[in-house]
């Protein structure tokens, strides 16, 4: 038994090393990708970046209010953040893409030309706001270690989504495409209200608003992400010899594939929730 123990405690050591080890690995990611938006603000004059800080800010300064004034949990205040960011991003994509078609129509909106050179109006902003966002949460993630595994998935799709995000508002390239990515976050709202409700402590999978809440869910993660991510990857292939030489194709073949492989883990691990809540009833609320 002892034994047993000794051997127990070793390798809770040596996941909690692992732990140190990868969190090390994305507080230096952050840390370099915060010194390049800094430079490029100060020594290449890009005050547009600002907001990128200012998205910072305002979710780091939402923490807060949350940790105040509705419960210190991390859980809760990094989901209710969450849940706040999804909201605002979903409805300022959602203004964009009708102020476009309004504007210009569909003809055209989705030309190569339009969504690699071009910049609908308002989009270089919501990316900027929501890049700091992902920066955000990526730090509050970490400071409360709120990952798993050797690998953390979260973790990962972070520091994609600020790489293709951060180099796409440095060259003013692909602006468009990545608006058409943020529709997922129509589901993120899903995702994060079910998070917020079960940790509020209600469970009952038998009640309207939790059965409309998972047709939504279900509904807007086919459509909103899955679909939609799988329409970008193929429009990219598609229009792959309109790409001129550079990074830019392979970086955004390389995040789509990244992001459509987190999307298939997403929808199993949603099916899995599903299951369990529908067979559980009211059990295991608070934690999954």
């Amino acid at each position: 038994m002892f034994r047993e123990r000794e051997r127990g405690s070793a390798m809770g050591r040596t996941a909690g090393q692992n732990e140190d080890k990868v969190g090390a690995f994305f507080v230096a990611t952050l840390v370099l990708w915060f010194v390049s938006v800094c430079f490029e603000i100060l020594f290449n004059k890009r005050s547009e970046l600002l907001t990128v800080v200012a998205g910072c800010f305002f979710f780091q300064t939402a923490n807060w209010v949350i940790r105040f004034f509705a419960s210190p949990d991390p859980l809760f205040v990094n989901t209710s953040v969450s849940l706040l960011h999804s909201t605002i991003t979903s409805s300022s994509v959602v203004f964009i893409l009708v102020n476009q078609w309004l504007r210009s129509g569909p003809s055209g909106m989705f030309e190569h030309s339009q969504l690699f050179g071009g910049t609908w109006p308002w989009a270089y902003a919501a990316l900027c706001f929501s890049c700091g966002y992902f920066a955000y949460d990526q730090w509050d993630m970490l400071q409360y270690r709120l990952y798993s595994g050797f690998i953390p998935a979260i973790l990962v799709h972070h520091l994609i989504l600020l790489i293709c995000f951060t180099l796409a508002l440095y060259r003013n390239v692909t602006i468009n495409y990545l608006i058409l990515t943020l529709v997922c976050e129509l589901h993120s709202i899903f995702l994060h209200v079910r998070k917020v409700r079960r940790m509020a402590g209600f469970c009952d999978a038998t009640s309207t608003l939790v059965r409309i809440e998972w047709v939504l869910n279900w509904v807007t993660f086919f459509v909103a992400r899955f679909a939609s991510h799988i329409l970008i990857t193929v429009k990219l292939i598609w229009d792959a010899s309109k790409f001129k030489k550079g990074v830019e194709l392979p970086l955004a073949l390389f995040g789509m594939a990244g992001m459509n492989l987190l999307n298939v883990f997403l929808g199993f691990d949603l099916f899995n929730a599903f299951r369990r809540e529908k067979n559980s009833q009211h059990t295991n609320c608070h934690r999954e």
